[in-house]
């Protein structure tokens, strides 16, 4: 069949392709899909409501509210400043989807555009792109953090550099993984004997093909960014005061652990259902886009 395409002048049938007929019929018989659906969209409706509207301002520190319990004007209570913990949470979830999108971004970018490159030109090529990776994954996001910080400063920018760095390797190897396996398939041995060159047969054939591995390996990326940011925002190496991060709200509420334990519950749950979501998501695109699986449904 891919070879009937590839006389017609079409480029092969991706695997998204031929996965989407019944995708959503199939989805919402995954419980996995439809749990960490659900718990990935209410963190992006809490992001795009701080937009629009939070109970009391985020920023305002009022001393004489500080460590009220939750009442009818607080609903969670307020932190050692004043401060409203929903309108905390609220505000923090922008910095925790932000420092995910664009670091898996730029981990996705550049990470995909390297493994492509290696599987599409072999040789000392692909040995010079596997080294490198090598060598980053020798510096972790958290390393990667301190070293700039000691030279730039503490800041978002910075920890979002140190952890999308850290991806490109991450997205190099899986990128590269799959595209060695699409390079041998049939209807890219037809594409080149119909004399494409490496770059159009990856362009036409080999990226779309392994666009479904990509997504699922970028939502799983996408959790633990969150969690990075809010390790780096803990000690100090990420969101810097006083923009609200859930990273910083688990740091300042250390010290009062016994007066007020709440106060590292609230961040504490709002990461780990986001990084449950994520995950489920993952989980559940990983199934559902994976034809063998998607058969036996």
């Amino acid at each position: 069949m891919n070879h009937e395409h590839e006389r017609h002048g079409h480029p092969a049938p991706t695997t998204a392709a031929r996965a989407a007929p019944g995708f959503w019929n199939r989805a919402r018989r995954s419980h996995a899909f439809v749990i960490g659906a659900a718990l990935t969209l209410l963190v992006l409706c809490m992001a795009a409501l701080s937009f629009l509207w939070t109970p009391h301002s985020a920023y305002d520190v009022d001393m004489n509210a500080a460590l009220q319990p939750p009442d009818a004007t607080h609903w969670l209570g307020t932190d050692a400043y004043g401060r409203d913990i929903v309108s905390l949470l609220l505000v923090g979830a922008r910095s925790s989807i932000m420092v995910g999108v664009i670091a898996v971004g730029i981990g996705l970018l550049v990470g995909t555009a390297l493994g492509l490159l290696a599987a599409a030109r072999r040789g000392w090529i692909e040995e010079l792109v596997m080294r490198i990776a090598d060598f980053t994954f020798a510096f972790p996001a958290l390393l990667l953090a301190i070293m700039l910080t000691a030279v730039y400063g503490a800041s978002i920018r910075n920890a979002i550099i140190a952890i999308g760095i850290f991806y490109i390797p991450t997205f190099a190897r899986v990128t590269r993984a799959a595209a060695n396996q699409i390079w041998s398939r049939d209807y890219v041995l037809a594409a080149r004997a119909c004399g494409k060159g490496s770059s159009r047969i990856t362009i036409e054939h080999v990226l779309p093909n392994m666009l479904p591995s990509l997504i699922v390996q970028a939502t799983i990326q996408f959790a633990l960014a969150i969690l990075a940011e809010a390790a780096l925002s803990y000690l100090g190496l990420g969101t810097q005061a006083p923009e609200p991060s859930w990273g910083r709200m688990l740091a300042e509420a250390q010290t009062l652990m016994f007066q007020n334990p709440l106060l590292s519950v609230w961040p504490g749950a709002a990461i780990a259902l986001t990084v449950l979501g994520l995950n489920l998501l993952g989980d559940g695109l990983r199934d559902l886009l994976d034809p063998r699986l998607a058969r036996q449904r």
